[in-house]
């Protein structure tokens, strides 16, 4: 009987130790971000388009998701260029869904919008358009 007891003792201590082990790792993730999606907010460098050329797009909050908009644009030798797309929204409305960010987006060279997607990882971050199963997209940098 000592044993079973002992026993069921040892076990029942092993199992709320584990329990506590368990919390405590879901409180340490849930405080320092670990686990969670990274954020599309900072300062990416596109790659470049059919000229050549590439831009920085600023993204940041905006309502309930980031807003994507060109900052400054580039030629392919990298001196500054002016041109009619900066200060144009190329994403918006993006929203967490999963571990992606979801919402709309705008190509200029298409001049057109679509449903957009982001997925960002670290320092890089895919962005993706789609009409209908049609997909198009480009891995962007985080320039900061």
């Amino acid at each position: 009987m000592q044993v079973i007891r002992t026993l069921t003792v040892f076990s029942n201590k092993k199992l709320r130790m584990t329990c506590a082990l368990i919390a405590l790792t879901g409180a340490w993730l849930a405080f320092s971000g670990a686990g969670q999606a990274d954020t599309p907010a900072g300062v990416w460098l596109t790659q470049p388009d059919a000229k050549g050329q590439v831009a920085y797009v600023v993204s940041k909050p905006c309502g309930k998701g980031y807003c994507g908009t060109i900052a400054r644009a580039f030629d392919a030798k990298g001196r500054e260029v002016t041109t009619p797309n900066i200060g144009k929204r190329v994403f918006w409305d993006m929203v967490p869904e999963g571990s992606d960010y979801a919402g709309r987006a705008y190509v200029p060279a298409h001049n057109r919008e679509y449903a957009g997607r982001l997925q960002v990882r670290g320092n890089s971050m895919k962005v993706k358009g789609c009409l209908g199963p049609v997909c198009q997209g480009q891995t962007w940098k985080r320039v900061n």
